[in-house]
């Protein structure tokens, strides 16, 4: 019995602890990285956004795992990967401005 309770003791503290601790860095960096490409990508279309800091979040984000994917599956190199992802997330900015716009021109 108290082998087993040893056991699952070591279990949580070397591979569910780390685990949890990993999901939570990649969360935090992928907000972070949404935020930075979101920014950029509202950097890129002309004109006033009428959009917030969670919807650049969301472009961000959106536009990292979109062109983050498209790059690699293009095998391009990183800095074309970048340039890719700020153009996925300039085209969902734009998405959103629009949204916006015809709401409230509703």
């Amino acid at each position: 019995m108290l082998l087993a309770a040893l056991f699952v003791i070591l279990i949580v503290m070397f591979v569910i602890v780390p685990l949890v601790g990993l999901t939570l860095w990649l969360l935090v960096s992928a907000v972070i990285t949404g935020l930075i490409i979101g920014g950029l990508g509202r950097l890129v279309v002309p004109g006033r956004q009428s959009i917030g800091c969670l919807p650049t979040a969301v472009a961000g984000l959106v536009g990292s795992i979109g062109g983050s994917l498209l790059g690699h599956a293009l095998a391009l190199h990183r800095l074309a990967t970048v340039l890719i992802e700020i153009g996925v997330a300039a085209g969902v900015v734009i998405a959103i401005t629009r949204r916006n716009t015809r709401e409230i021109q509703r």
